[in-house]
């Protein structure tokens, strides 16, 4: 290449380098001069910005602070109504305790002045009493030389006139007391033991000693007794049970003081009968097979009688007592019958009364389970009923009420004599119990004997079964107070000595008769 031509391209491109620089250093100022420019714009709207905000802030202060003011000028404003509403409360304290100052001293003079006066009142006393005393002195010495008695002896009969005048009065209170109460405690008893004795009504059977069994035919009895007598001494050894056969056409007597004896000799010879094999092997078979019957008839029974009761949760022990309890008498009751009553009786005295009904009608039902096992156990059949019941779990008010029901042990609840009222009640019912005739009779001649005891009376008549006792008294010696005295006296002595169902009512009649004659 030509040189020249290089050397013209070379100086080409210088120029063309220093014209770039020259336009880039020119752009690039221009860039600065826009950038400043932009950046005092920027300074400046801040600086006007800053300044808006702090006039904005500046107004905000303000009111703040005006706000402030008014509130503390108003809460100053409050606590001085405050102070000024106290200081007029002390004010009025202040006149209301002056007046009081005033009255107070007002009041120590009057006591002052009064007890001024009574002190000289007591030293009036004092001398009045010691001049009284004096009269007293000489009365009694007067007295004493009139009537020839000295002051002891007068005093002793002036206190036995006042003693006997007392009692009197002390009895006609003590009637008119007792007569108040009994009006109002006899009505709301009875009701209660009316509206009770009327909601329950239940049968009754009387059970004897013996049970008859019907043969079909006379010729019957021979094939019982046996070749030489061995089938029935094979029956009353297994059952012990006496069999009486006697001239009583088809008929065949069993006689035991168990009820549960005879009721298996009972069921024995009725299935011997309608078999017809009886021999010593057969009999003890079949007494055997009715006795195991008869175990499981009375556990039904029992858990029948608590099922009839509702009463619940009874151990299967007691439950099995329960049953045999209907084969079980007391003066000729059936004393399961019996128990089911009571506890019915003692559930509607409960509802009455307001007390726990399911505890009163457990209590009614096993008041008498001791009978089931007291011809075992010595002891009362109360007493024998409460450790049975202890042992198998019972609520100690239920055992305590079961043990007190005869008063072998003191009653100390409402259960307790809840349930002594429900066992009067099933036991006084006419017709559900006997008693002998001689131990009936005994009784009535006791009950006239004790009535007779007492002085002043002339005669006593029991009537009514032996419910009452009629006291005729001497007018001449008893009066009316005493006639009252006497009667609690006779009531109270036949509850302590004599055994009765129900109650005894005592009457004792004074009369007095004038007799003249027309001539």
């Amino acid at each position: 290449m030509d040189p020249i031509i290089l050397i013209a391209i070379l100086l080409a491109l210088c120029a063309g380098g220093a014209a770039g620089i020259l336009i880039y250093r020119q752009a690039r100022i221009k860039r600065l001069g826009e950038a400043e420019d932009l950046a005092r714009r920027i300074v400046e709207e801040a600086r006007k910005e800053a300044q808006a905000q702090k006039k904005e802030l500046l107004l905000q202060g303000q009111d703040d602070l005006f706000n402030q003011k008014k509130e503390m000028e108003n809460e100053f404003r409050e606590r001085e109504r405050e102070i000024k509403q106290r200081e007029r409360k002390l004010d009025e304290m202040g006149g209301r305790l002056e007046e009081k100052l005033e009255k107070a001293a007002a009041r120590e003079l009057d006591l002052l002045e009064s007890e001024k006066v009574l002190s000289r009142k007591e030293r009036q006393l004092a001398e009045n009493e010691e001049f009284l005393q004096a009269r007293i002195n000489e009365e009694e010495e007067r007295l004493s030389e009139i009537s020839g008695l000295t002051p002891e002896e007068a005093r002793k009969r002036l206190f036995s006139e006042i003693e006997a005048r007392t009692r009197h009065e002390s009895a006609r209170m003590i009637r008119q007391i007792e007569v108040e109460a009994r009006e109002t405690a006899d009505r709301k008893a009875r009701d209660i033991l009316c509206n009770v004795i009327q909601r329950y009504a239940g049968d009754y059977v009387n059970e004897q000693t013996v049970t008859a069994v019907a043969l079909p035919s006379e010729d019957m009895k021979g094939r019982i007794i046996g070749r030489e007598g061995r089938n029935i001494r094979a029956l009353e050894a297994a059952t012990g049970v006496d069999l009486i056969i006697d001239d009583t056409p088809e008929t065949v007597v069993l006689s035991a003081y168990s009820p549960i004896r005879r009721q298996v000799a009972k069921m024995a010879l009725e299935r011997l009968i309608q078999d017809g094999r009886i021999h010593p092997a057969r009999i003890e078979d079949v007494v055997r097979k009715c006795e195991q019957e008869l175990e499981t008839l009375v556990r039904q029974v029992g858990e029948q009688a608590t099922f009839d009761a509702g009463v619940h949760g009874i151990s299967p022990e007691i439950v099995r007592l329960l049953g045999q309890l209907r084969y079980r008498t007391s003066f000729t009751q059936n004393v399961l019958q019996h128990s089911l009553e009571v506890s019915a009786l003692c559930g509607m005295l409960a509802a009455e009364l307001g007390m726990d009904i399911k505890k009163a009608r457990r209590a009614g039902l096993l008041h008498d389970i001791g009978k089931a096992v007291d011809h075992e156990v010595e002891g009362p059949h109360a007493v024998i009923g409460a450790d049975l019941a202890r042992k198998y779990g019972e609520h100690q008010d239920v055992v305590h009420a079961i043990a007190a029901h005869h008063e072998d042990v003191a009653p100390n609840c409402a259960l307790d004599v809840l349930v002594q009222a429900a066992d009067s009640i099933s036991g006084a019912r006419p017709g559900a119990r006997k008693e002998l005739l001689e131990n009936y009779v005994k009784r009535l001649e006791d009950l006239e004997g004790i009535a007779m005891s007492f002085e002043g009376v002339m005669k006593a008549y029991a009537i009514q079964a032996g419910r009452e006792i009629r006291v005729m008294v001497n007018s001449e010696n008893v009066d009316d107070d005493a006639t009252y005295m006497l009667c609690k006296d006779i009531a109270e002595k036949i509850e302590k000595n004599l055994t009765y169902p129900g109650q005894i009512r005592v009457t004792v009649i004074r009369e007095r008769r004038a007799v003249g004659f027309a001539k």
